[in-house]
């Protein structure tokens, strides 16, 4: 998505060892480091002037001070190191570090932009520990810098240097990950009565037997697996186990095949309530412009990021970058973007549209648990609001702060981004950043952005803060006029220095987004033929590689097949939904992985994660359309890759699976850089392979990766193992897809039919009639039928039932005489009600005591 770091890598061909025992050539190739023992003083090392060298100790040492905030505040470094291309290197140290800490040891260019040759990240105690690297130079230097970047600390310390080494004629190390047992498993584990898969890598081509244990080591299942050949995403010889037939619950199991015994996993009902919560919970500590509570996120709390308070420069009344704009705006608040401290129009649109989405699939899935009030432990919890409403409103009063004010040039377009006009570096908290933040020019993208995601919020926040939706509406029209008047505006991909570009010359989904929501907030004629005369209305949008931030036409489509509307042809839009998540079922059904992801060449993308549940997101609609088993099986099988069945044997969603990535590249979530900070927080999604490995660390030990193996771990690995909001958003509307399947068993057929009946409506109101009708083959002996309006529609009198709204949400209660319905008889009720703004279709979802009825 970005590129956070100060320098770029060239091309190196080396990989890098974070082992104590590099090897080298037998021959004894010349010292490069001069004095590298301290025998006889320090020169030529030099320091920044914040330190004083002392090597009168026959080692080289320096009080850190505390308070700075980079880590290249504070250097130690030697200069005019020669390099020859194509040689590998041993690089050698001893430090020490009191109290413990983490520094930067570089060989690099000495000038902009500082490309970096070696990397690491060197863990620092109080006893002097040797740490060895290898690397091969990319180019010949005559005048290298070799560096150590020991800034940004809020506490002062010690560090010791010792025997500094670098030496040619090394053999380059080879990284391994270590992938551990040989049969691969969604490590959280399998829906009870739902789908259940994994993978086996094995040089066999013949059927193995495998056996299913539970946690006493019983063998509860077996069989034979299905040999697959050789996987392209991954280059392994795989078989495939399917062990769906065995049905119950437990923890513990694990499954043997090939003298192999895969990590633990669980069969349970409950396996996605936690994931789909700590996913959500994410966005609260991504907050910018308010203080995270500890007593809210034990492990997390922190000062608010970017209120102005020194040294930091705050996001109350930024200014354009020069040349942009003659104003400065209010733009605080909103969600910092990633691991770094930009906000981002295009990517902060698609993720609060998803978790608004999220909510409003209840309105018309049967399977849809409810987000209440008090469930993701907000600032904002107990207002009797949704906290999942709460949290993206956080989101949505930033992106209405980025539109042009009125009076002003391009007056209605949204300012593409906002972000500090440098890089900073990592550790970095939000409330330490000194840097001065910009606005940078508005851009089509952007503007539809906010046209799209503030008209959904209108009609999804209406029955909660009446003003706020009016609010949204409003900016979501504007921003779409001066779209249409300003159609070709992009961002510049030169537009990177402090940020990421996320330029974007192609914006036609982006404008069949926004007309889509319009249309659907406000049924008004000329967005409709905006929906319908786009040649997207009716193109193929399923990519294989998944919808994201810069291909949004499937989210106008998903809309346009699920919100309740008159949309002409809606049947066919919902059946071409249909049809791409069938194209991702056939995907997962021939993928040795069950991966509903097949990019051209098994290139994986930037953010790979985040396509695989943009995938799944898909194929999820498609169930709720049809109420097919098939789809949602299939969004189970997809969700294993994500938790540990793959190439990499690794969970890529920190806390949950024995092995799991937790070192995403992040400035305050920085564990492995400053062990006073923490780890993502649980249910935080990596971004995942990526095959173009534009960072340092993933060069240095990546490079000639194939597919799923592009990915590693570490805090530096910014373009394999970034974390976004944009990539947890749909983790977490998946995880909640799923809870809401509870243990996998199909779902009941309706024994209720429903009769909505609108006899007469005005411009402030509607009469409407309700028929039930019991289908079923007993009585019911008791009744509250339920539905959700579109908007801010409610009802003001209701007759023949005790009628309470929540919301959206109206439940109609029996009264004494109308409480039993046999089985072929009916009830009919009535009310008014008020229409407030835009269409009021017929509600899409009826539920009788829970149960959906036709």
């Amino acid at each position: 998505m970005r590129r956070p770091v100060l320098i770029a890598l060239a091309a190196v061909a080396g990989l890098v060892s974070t082992s104590l025992t590099a090897g080298a050539a037998s021959a004894d190739p010349p010292e490069q480091i001069v004095n590298g023992t301290f025998t006889s003083g320090h020169a030529p090392w030099w320091g920044t002037g914040n330190i004083t060298l002392d090597s009168s100790s026959g080692e080289l040492c320096a009080d850190i001070p505390g308070g700075t905030v980079n880590p290249w505040d504070v250097i130690i470094g030697q200069d005019n190191i020669p390099l020859v291309a194509g040689e590998t290197y041993a690089y050698s140290f001893k430090a020490s570090a009191t109290p413990d800490r983490v520094g930067k040891a570089l060989i690099q260019l000495p000038v902009d932009p500082w490309t970096q040759y070696l990397a690491a990240n060197p863990l620092m105690t109080g006893t002097a520990t040797g740490f060895s690297y290898t690397f091969t130079a990319p180019v010949s230097l005559p005048n290298a810098q070799v560096a150590f970047q020991i800034g940004g600390s809020a506490s002062p310390w010690r560090l010791c240097l010792d025997d500094i080494s670098l030496k040619g004629g090394a053999e380059p190390e080879v990284y391994e990950p270590d992938t551990g047992p040989r049969v691969r498993v969604n490590q959280v584990g399998y829906l009870t009565k739902g789908p259940k898969n994994a993978t086996v890598v094995t040089e066999a081509t013949e059927a193995l037997p495998w056996q299913l244990k539970n946690a006493g080591g019983d063998t509860v299942a077996s069989g034979d697996t299905t040999p697959r050949g050789v996987d392209a995403s991954s280059g392994q010889n795989v078989h495939s186990i399917d062990f769906s037939s065995y049905a119950t619950a437990g923890t513990g199991y694990t499954l043997v095949a090939d003298g192999q015994t895969s990590r633990p996993f669980d069969l349970a009902g409950d396996l996605y309530a936690g994931l789909r919560d700590d996913a959500l919970k994410m966005f609260y500590t991504q907050r910018s412009g308010i203080e995270i509570l500890d007593s809210l996120r034990p492990g997390y709390g922190r000062p608010a990021g970017h209120v102005g308070v020194a040294p930091n420069k705050g996001d109350t009344s930024v200014p354009c970058q020069p040349g942009v704009c003659e104003y400065s705006l209010d733009v605080s608040g909103g969600w910092y973007d990633a691991g770094d401290h930009g906000k981002y129009v295009v990517n902060g649109g698609i993720s609060v549209f998803q978790l608004v989405n999220e909510f409003e699939r209840g309105k018309w899935a049967a399977t849809a648990q409810p987000f209440p009030d008090g469930q993701l432990n907000l600032p904002e919890s107990g207002n009797g609001v949704p906290d999942i409403l709460d949290e993206a409103r956080w989101q949505l009063e930033f992106l209405l702060k980025m539109q042009v004010p009125a009076g002003q040039p391009l007056a209605g377009m949204a300012h593409h981004k906002i972000h500090d006009n440098e890089w900073t570096g990592l550790p970095l908290l939000p409330h330490s950043d000194d840097k001065l933040r910009e606005l940078h020019p508005p851009s089509t993208a952007a503007t539809l952005n906010l046209a799209a995601a503030a008209a959904q919020a209108a009609r999804v926040y209406a029955p909660y803060d009446a003003a706020f939706a009016a609010r949204n509406l409003a900016a979501a029209k504007t921003a779409y006029a001066a779209a249409l008047a300003h159609p070709a505006i992009y961002a510049s991909p030169s537009d990177g220095t402090g940020g990421g570009t996320y330029d974007d010359v192609n914006v036609t989904d982006e404008f069949y987004w926004a007309a889509a929501e319009l249309y659907l907030t406000t049924g008004e004629t000329a967005y409709r033929d905006a929906v319908t005369s786009s040649p997207l209305h009716t193109a193929d949008v399923w990519s294989s590689n998944g919808f994201g931030w810069q291909s949004l036409a499937a989210l106008g489509r998903l809309d346009l097949a699920t919100v309740p509307s008159a949309l002409p042809g809606r049947a066919a839009v919902r059946a071409s939904v249909v049809t791409g998540a069938q194209e991702y079922l056939d995907a997962i059904s021939a993928h040795p992985y069950g991966v509903p992801y097949q990019p051209a060449n098994n290139s994986y993308d930037w953010g790979s994660s985040s396509q695989v549940a943009n995938n799944l997101v898909v194929l999820a609609a498609a169930y709720d359309i049809t109420g097919e088993d098939r789809f949602a099986d299939a969004v189970a099988q997809g969700m294993d890759y994500l938790l540990g069945r793959n190439a990499l044997n690794i969970s890529y969603v920190t806390g949950y699976g024995e092995v799991n990535a937790h070192n995403q590249h992040s400035r305050w979530y920085a564990h492995q850089l400053n062990p006073d900070l923490p780890n993502p927080p649980r249910g935080t999604l990596a971004g995942g392979p990526n095959s173009s490995i534009q960072d340092p660390i993933a060069q240095q030990k990546l490079t000639g990766c194939t597919g799923q193996f592009c990915y590693i771990d570490h805090i530096e690995s910014w373009s394999t193992n970034e974390l976004t909001i944009n990539w947890n958003a749909p983790l977490a509307w998946v995880a909640a897809f799923l809870a809401g399947q509870g243990d996998g068993t199909a779902a009941p057929a309706p024994n209720c039919k429903v009769t909505y009946t609108k006899h007469a409506q005005w411009p402030s109101g509607f009469t409407t009639q309700v028929t039930v009708k019991n289908t079923g083959t007993t009585a019911i002996n008791g009744w509250t039928l339920r539905w959700s309006f579109l908007g801010g529609q409610s009802v003001t009198d209701a007759w023949s039932v005790a009628a309470a709204q929540s919301g959206a949400t109206v439940s109609a209660t029996n009264l004494a005489w109308n409480k039993v319905i046999a089985p072929g008889a009916s009830v009919t009720f009535g009310f008014n009600g008020d229409v407030a703004t835009g269409p009021n279709p017929n509600p899409a979802l009826f539920t009788l005591n829970g149960r959906a009825c036709s």
